[in-house]
């Protein structure tokens, strides 16, 4: 109930302006958002590294409508990658392919892509390409694909364990060279696309998760990914590399900024690479919405801050 509740909210234009109108909902999104501006996120990066964090920028924004507000993303993302480059920080970027025009033309997108993953690759950084929701998984892999023919292989994708498809399409890009990461999802899909039950994404996780750290994932050479803030699956999932002959440094984990501080130390202090995904910008709201869709638990710990001060 919950998770359709704020998949709902963060698709209704009148719960954005009400809701980001109150103070005390930015103050608490803060929690999770490192800010609005770069300047906050660099800063934010700044300070995870010091603890022994890598990080990656999530420039927020999405299902973008026009060509101009394609471009001016694009745009955005070129001076993201000119401060990472510039200021040495340990961190690389995500994008959304809605949010640099993939629903306005397909090729508008693929050109704002190039250009993005090009300056990236000028300065030896990689992109992450987020999966978004069903309609859209065909076209980001071709795009990939696209990129991989022109030399662009500083760019990977994220696959969602909840959707009935992933287990075939990652059997057809890991033999390509895809370096992808696996997480759980965050999108509202039929039940007909995705597991509806929250034990049967987990399950389908680890299932995907072996498939990575032994098989077609182990043969091809990356590191394996785990997007996830669930400690018990990716107990599972450590223990299961180290039976396979991994050290914890061939094992990556990515999760959110302000979520499980405390685990990601833990974590880092266990020998593990972690990555915390930075979200920055204006256009917080249903990105914060979506990940408490994903993680309905976060609720309890926004009342807590509510609360506490």
């Amino acid at each position: 109930m919950l998770r359709s509740i704020f998949l709902y909210l963060s698709k209704a234009r009148w719960a954005r302006r009400l809701i980001v109108s109150w103070n005390l909902s930015r103050s608490v999104a803060r929690r999770f958002v490192a800010g609005e501006t770069l300047d906050q996120a660099i800063q934010a990066v700044r300070t995870l590294n010091a603890a022994g964090l890598n990080a990656t920028l999530d420039h927020l924004g999405e299902s973008v409508t026009t060509e101009a507000e394609a471009v001016r993303s694009a745009d955005d993302y070129l001076a993201i990658i000119s401060r990472i480059c510039e200021s040495g920080i340990r961190s690389n970027a995500s994008l959304k392919l809605s949010q640099l025009g993939l629903n306005v033309s397909y090729e508008l997108c693929r050109g704002n892509v190039q250009r993005v993953v090009r300056q990236a690759a000028e300065c030896g950084l990689f992109i992450r390409i987020d999966m978004e929701d069903t309609s859209t998984v065909d076209r980001t892999i071709e795009l990939w694909r696209t990129l991989r023919k022109e030399g662009l292989v500083n760019v990977g994708l994220v696959f969602q364990s909840y959707l009935y498809r992933t287990e075939k399409d990652m059997g057809a890009v890991l033999p390509e060279g895809c370096r992808l990461r696996l997480c759980k999802g965050a999108y509202k899909e039929p039940a007909d696309l995705a597991y509806p039950k929250k034990a049967d994404v987990d399950a389908q996780f680890f299932t995907l998760a072996v498939s990575m750290l032994e098989g077609l994932g182990r043969r091809n050479g990356f590191r394996p990914v785990f997007g996830t803030h669930d400690a018990n699956l990716l107990t599972r999932i450590r223990a299961h590399a180290e039976r396979a002959g991994l050290a914890p440094r061939d094992v990556e984990v990515h999760m959110l900024y302000g979520i499980q501080r405390g685990e990601q130390d833990r974590l880092v202090t266990a020998g593990a690479v972690v990555r915390v995904l930075i979200a920055y910008g204006a256009y917080w709201f249903p990105w914060y919405m979506r990940r408490l869709a994903e993680r309905p638990a976060n609720v309890w710990f926004v009342v807590r801050s509510m609360f506490a001060g």
